[in-house]
């Protein structure tokens, strides 16, 4: 029986229709957008309404999107620009809960001039705090996600975007996370807004930028062809293109009446089962379709192996961050401590996980704390007896 994926944070299966869409394309769209003749420019025909119609959805114009490999690109190409084009000593804001991709470059664009907006035990950005930062004047620029990929809290980008633009600051939105999720109207009010198609229901290695409306012509991201209007060079992933627009198409549409009552009913049960677990995110406002949960005892590792012979498949949070030494940075950003991090696992899940999955997922989850407390008693009364 095929696992039971609880993961959709991490990255999510390719749409049948995007699936459909990308084969086509592959077969008829094979010839470089950029060549001379007639039988390319059908294929620039198709990329550049691909380009309309995702456009479209964020009621933008589509001189403002710059097709990419992904977010950890976007999210890095933004800080590169600023680094090389906002003066030296300026500083630029920056979420402590923001993608490992977001954070790493921006100590590596502007090491020792990143302000860090503290988020506390709610997740989330303190506006009052953040427009003190505005008003000492030090700012240059602004980078807040949309939703966290750990924790599924949702951040006040549009209070943030709504005091950005009056102050004339670029804002950077690392909407990952909310696109397909939640409703996209308002993206359009930030300056940069980054996007990625396998956390959709698209293809992996293909992605977007919305650049500013106004003030970007100098943006490049990647330098060689004149690609993306000057910036992006490399020949377009036409197939992945297409593929990424269908994939968010379908998924505006499996949104709606999509809520979290499954996911709040899967908590409830829990608590009753396993009535020391932590919800990490209680009372937040939080994306529909993730909890992000501490449990009782052991090591997150063996709950997910344990899970994972259940045929659940769920994580300890970021898959950007596996393999890194130390505690989530997003749960010490909310003052969560390193012994209660290391027993963190993160709940997420699709536009078409039935209510019945979360029941089973929280019924296997009792019966491995179940199995897990025997087994330590069992090694507890081997070494008593031992000794």
């Amino acid at each position: 029986m095929e696992p039971r994926f609880f993961d959709y944070n991490a990255t999510t299966p390719l749409w049948p229709e995007a699936k459909a869409e990308w084969s086509a394309a592959v077969d008829a769209c094979w010839l470089n957008p950029s060549s001379p003749y007639r039988q390319a420019a059908a294929v620039k025909v198709r990329l550049e309404a691909a380009r309309e119609s995702l456009a479209e959805l964020f009621k933008v114009s589509p001189s403002r999107i710059v097709f990419n490999s992904g977010g950890t690109e976007g999210n890095h190409s933004v800080f590169a620009y600023w680094g090389a084009t906002l003066r030296p000593d300026s500083q630029v804001a920056v979420s402590r809960v923001e993608h490992p991709s977001v954070i790493e470059a921006a100590r590596s664009f502007f090491p020792e001039r990143v302000s860090w907006l503290q988020v506390g035990r709610s997740g989330r950005v303190d506006i009052d705090e953040f427009k003190q930062r505005m008003a000492a004047g030090q700012l240059a620029a602004v980078s807040v996600m949309a939703a966290n990929n750990e924790t599924g809290i949702c951040q006040p980008w549009k209070e943030i975007a709504s005091h950005c633009a009056d102050a004339g600051l670029p804002y950077h939105c690392d909407a990952s996370q909310w696109i397909g999720k939640m409703d996209l109207s308002g993206l359009g009010a930030c300056s940069y807004v980054t996007g990625c198609a396998h956390k959709f229901g698209g293809p992996r290695g293909v992605g977007f930028l919305i650049l500013p409306q106004s003030g970007a012509e100098s943006f490049k991201s990647l330098r060689g062809g004149e690609q993306e209007a000057g910036h992006r060079g490399g020949t377009e992933n036409v197939a992945g293109i297409l593929a990424m627009v269908k994939a968010l198409r379908v998924t505006q549409e499996s949104t709606v009446g999509v809520n979290a009552s499954f996911r709040d009913r899967f908590l409830d049960q829990l608590r009753v089962s396993v009535p020391e677990v932590i919800d990490v995110s209680e009372g937040c406002i939080r994306l529909w379709n993730t909890a992000c949960i501490i449990l009782p005892e052991f090591a997150s590792a063996r709950w997910i192996g344990r899970l994972e012979k259940k045929g659940f498949l769920v994580s300890a949070g970021s898959a950007c961050s596996t393999g890194k030494e130390g505690p989530s940075h997003v749960l010490a950003a909310m003052n969560i401590s390193a012994s209660e991090t290391r027993r963190a696992l993160r709940i997420s899940s699709g536009w078409t996980t039935r209510a019945a999955d979360w029941l089973e997922l929280e019924a296997s989850l009792s019966e491995v704390y179940d199995e897990l407390k025997k087994e330590a008693a069992s090694e507890v009364s081997s070494v008593i007896s031992i000794d």
